[in-house]
Order: structure tokens, then sequence, then C-alpha cells
């Protein structure tokens, strides 16, 4: 019987994050994954989010990523039309990669982040995270292998690992296991865990085409994502190349039940906007259901689920594989802290504490804002593709409302940002409530729980830049005496590095004094001075709290 540490079931964009962080913190991983080495992903995700950048940008990878998918000048603008080459009724612009850093009148610019948002394919991603994976001498990924007959343990768990070319068998226990291996979830299934919630909110029949001609059919400038919207059919085409491969979703009526009973070709070239002569290859097909269901547990003793084994949702703001790596950050740092000693294994229940309810929000805001999109699909007037002033005003109405309820996904600063933890047993908090925030809207907040606001320092460098890796004690007023919490941190064992930085914002930092910003950068505690029992709150943040 071999061992590893912590042994992850999935190389995926969420498997090969985590891996990769728990290699950052010096722990050594093993990866397992059913798909040959090199093996093409599904077309699936199309974009990294602010706080996954953010995660890239410390693991040195942010940089490559952002200089793949898209041509430079590329716009990732998603424009609304009356098919792919018709007309256009409204466009939310957002900057392509050459211009990301330099704009500013885009509603996901001036953003309080170092690393903006980026739009990328899956299949250009996940090539760059394994490329890095396997490069770490901590990560061992093992292709062409299938996880069977898991057994969980309080201490560690046991499974067996078959060879999918030879057949050959052998067991392995790991300290850890993380299931990161999507909707049919085998450690899902190990650990007892039920998704539960709405099967079907809707169905979309998805196709991966590669069609060089379709780029200079279209009367509008080129977009990232473009959706058609007339009265015969409802759909998204998202550039995946920018020359000749895109992804189109044909979203099915709800009276329209199999996915191959709907006339695929026909169905495409309305969404498209052309005739039956223009020629097109089909790559693959990508049907898909729109879900919401959450797992009723995130772990059993010693195994965990991570990402889709977790949770599945509708796929809106591109939330899906950015929310599988939010998991993946909050538990990183969590087995790390125990495995490297610092911290009991209690501190290991705050994941399901701080994630599950976290992503019970976060799946009904996708929910919701699906509703919203079915909802305007089902009401386009007869009339959106006619000459002349009812055409004119159809457009404009359906243009506006289309902008309305989509830059709140496409633009989520909510999303990215807002995200609380206000039931954690490692976090201090002091009774301040934390803002509220929907999937667009953010205030930036100290209060315990929330993401450390991000602020840049003034010489211009990035406060996240400066921070340490484990917990950073970010001092507004270097008069403030300290020592007892340093102190008793190094008599933890608990890592901390102590940043004197110049306060920017007194109304965001409520004129405190300090503030304790834990591994992931959400707030553990705050305070004008150093508490009078400075163990008490170490203890907390660390998980050995009585």
């Amino acid at each position: 019987m071999s061992e590893a540490a912590v042994l992850i079931v999935g190389a995926g964009p969420v498997g090969l994050t985590l891996a990769i962080d728990l290699a950052w913190r010096g722990i050594d991983v093993t990866v397992v994954e059913t798909r040959a080495r090199a093996a093409p992903p599904e077309p699936k995700c199309n974009h990294v989010a602010a706080r996954t950048m953010e995660i890239f940008r410390r693991l040195g990878i942010a940089d490559k990523v952002r200089n793949a998918g898209l041509p430079a000048d590329y716009p990732h603008d998603i424009s609304y039309r009356t098919s792919f080459t018709g007309r256009e009724l409204t466009r939310i612009e957002i900057p392509c990669r050459r211009d990301r850093f330099t704009r500013k009148d885009g509603p996901d610019c001036n953003w309080p982040t170092p690393e903006p948002p980026h739009r990328i394919n899956q299949i250009f991603l996940e090539p760059i995270l394994f490329e890095h994976a396997a490069a770490q001498p901590r990560i061992r990924i093992v292709n062409r292998t299938s996880v069977e007959d898991v057994v969980v343990e309080d201490t560690s768990a046991r499974a067996n690992l078959r060879d999918l070319d030879t057949g050959a068998v052998r067991r392995v226990e790991c300290r850890f296991l993380i299931g990161c291996d999507g909707a049919r979830s085998v450690v899902r299934k190990a650990i007892g865990a039920e998704l539960t919630g709405d099967a079907v909110i809707q169905r979309v029949q998805s196709t991966f085409i590669r069609a060089p001609d379709l780029i200079g059919r279209q009367r509008h400038e080129r977009a990232w994502g473009t959706g058609a919207i007339n009265p015969r059919r409802s759909g998204m085409v998202y550039a995946i190349d920018g020359s000749e491969r895109w992804l189109v979703h044909n979203y099915l009526k709800p009276d329209e039940g199999d996915f191959e009973q709907v006339d695929r070709d026909g169905c495409l070239r309305t969404i498209l906007g052309v005739d039956a002569n223009f020629k097109y290859e089909v790559i693959s097909k990508e049907d898909w259901y729109g879900r919401r269901l959450v797992a009723t547990r995130f772990r059993d003793r010693s195994a965990f689920i991570v990402g889709d084994a977790a949770h599945i949702w509708v796929p809106y703001a591109g939330y899906g594989m950015n929310a599988g790596i939010a998991d993946a950050m909050n538990l990183s740092w969590l087995l790390a802290a125990h495995l490297n000693g610092w911290a009991p294994a209690g501190i290991l229940d705050a994941y399901e504490a701080e994630r599950l309810p976290i992503t019970s929000q976060v799946s009904r805001f996708a929910m919701s804002h699906a509703e919203k999109e079915i909802r305007r699909r089902g009401t386009v007037p007869a009339e959106i593709e006619e000459e002349g002033p009812r055409g004119e005003a159809a457009r404009h109405e359906v243009g506006r409302l289309t902008y309305e309820i989509n830059v709140q996904q496409y633009a989520c600063a909510g999303l990215n940002f807002g995200a609380y933890y206000d039931t954690s047993p490692i976090i201090a908090y002091d009774g301040a409530k934390a803002p509220s925030y929907t999937m667009s809207s953010y205030t930036p907040s100290t209060v315990p729980g929330c993401r450390t606001p991000h602020f840049r320092r003034g010489d211009g460098s990035s406060l996240y830049d400066a921070m340490g890796a484990e917990f950073t004690l970010l001092r507004f007023d270097a008069g403030a005496d300290v020592t007892a919490l340093e102190v008793t941190a190094r008599d933890r064992g608990l890592p901390l590095k102590l940043l004197d930085v110049q306060q920017p914002d007194p109304v965001t930092f409520y004129d405190g004094r300090l503030l304790l910003s834990r591994p992931d950068q959400h707030v553990a505690w705050r305070g004008n001075r150093v508490p009078e029992d400075p163990t008490a709150l170490i203890d907390r943040v660390r998980g050995a709290a009585t």
C-alpha cells in the first residue's frame, strides 16, 4: 500500500489549482485523473473571475493565463443582436486583454483588485495549469487512472487506483482525500452526501463548431460573447480562439425536452443568422442541463468535496469553475495549516462552516438570474426584426432590458469580492454587520469575515503583493504596540507577517489601527489595539479555541 499526504481526485482547473496551492504551502500532493495526459478538456468554462486571477497572481501564473486565449486586440465585449449576423440591440463593453489595465470606462474597470477578470476558454486555461502543476516537485499527477472503493476513516482514507490501460489495481492510503471529480463524484458518494435542490432549471443544446467564415459575416464589431434574440430562437455564441472555433448555446424552450429531437442544425443556423449554404463543422456536442444542486455535506472526517462535486448551478456569471476554485483556496490553507503543524485538526471544521452557506447563497443568485433571462427569452416581441419605427422601438426596449439584466452577470463585482463568512469558528467577530451584496454590487469592508479590502500602497504597489503567505497583521499606525500579538503567534507557531501601511480610506477601515488578514485574504480580526488576551485571539484564528 502506497501513501500520500493529500490525494486529489480530478485534474480539472479546480483540482490543479488546489494542488498548486498546497504545494506552494509545502504539502506533497498526488492528483489522480481518468483522462490521458494532454487530452483536451471540454470547452466548458469561458471566464476567469478577478478573485481567481488574484490567486493565479499569488501562485505566479497570472501573466501566462492572461496572455492566452483570444488575440490581444479581440474585444471581450458581450453583444446582443437579432442573430449573430443581425442587428445589434445592446453591447456590454469589456476591455480586450491588450487594454485590460489601461481602460477605465467599462462596467468591470476600476475594480479594487490587482487582477481584473479575464475571458479565456478552459481548452487554453487547463493546459497552463497542468504544465505548472506538473513542474512542481511536490505534485505527482497520475493520468488514465480511476478511483474506486473509497473508505473514509477518522485520520485517513483509502482507495483503489485502477490503471485504465492495463487494469492493474493498487491500494493507496492518504491523510486527506479531496474530491474535485465533478457532478458524478466518487468522493461525494463515499462521504454519504447527496445533491439537493432544483434538478432542471433549463436545457441547453450546446455545439462546439469550427466555422472560419463566420467572423467576417458580422455587421458589428467582434465580441467575446454574442447573444441572439429573435422570436424563433434564443442563444449565445462564444468566441473560443477569435478566428474559427465557436461554442453555440441554443436555449431550449419549455416544451423541448430531448436534445436530439430538436433540430440542431436548424436552430444553430437561426442563432447564427446564416442560410443552408453556410458551411461549418461540428467538433463536439456539449449539451447541458442548468441545475441548482448543493451537497448536504462537504466533509466526512478525512475526506472533502470541492467544486462541482459539492455544488452545481446554472453557469451564469461564469461562476461555476471560479466558485470551485474559491472552495479549493479556502480548504487549501486550512489543510496546510494542520499538516504544517501550527493548527490542530479542529481548524478543518471551518471549511464546511464557511463554504456551505456561501455556496447556497451564490447558487440562488445564479438561479434568480437564470429565471429572469428565461422570462426575457419567452417574451421576445414579434416585430423585433422589422424595419421602421415599430421594429426600432422593440429593439431599443429589448436592448435596454437585456443590458440591465446581463451587465450584472458579466460585471459581477459582488460575486467576485462580496462574499463574507458570518458563522465561522475561526473568525473573531466584533458585532458589526457586514455590508450586503448582490451579484453585481460590492462594498469594501473590514468587518471580520469579509475579503480584506485591496488598495494600492503609497508607491503604487499592490497590498496583496506585500502581504505574507499566511497571516498578515496590517498596522495603519506605526505607533501601535503589537509585540504581545507577535510573541503569542510565535509561541503558537502561527506564521505572522507585520506590514505597516498607510490607511487609504478611513471610511472603509473604520479608523481602525490593526487588521489581521488570513491566508485567504479574509479578515480574521480588527481592532485599535492588541486584545488583552492575545492568546485567545491566536487560538481562535488557528482553530484551537475551546
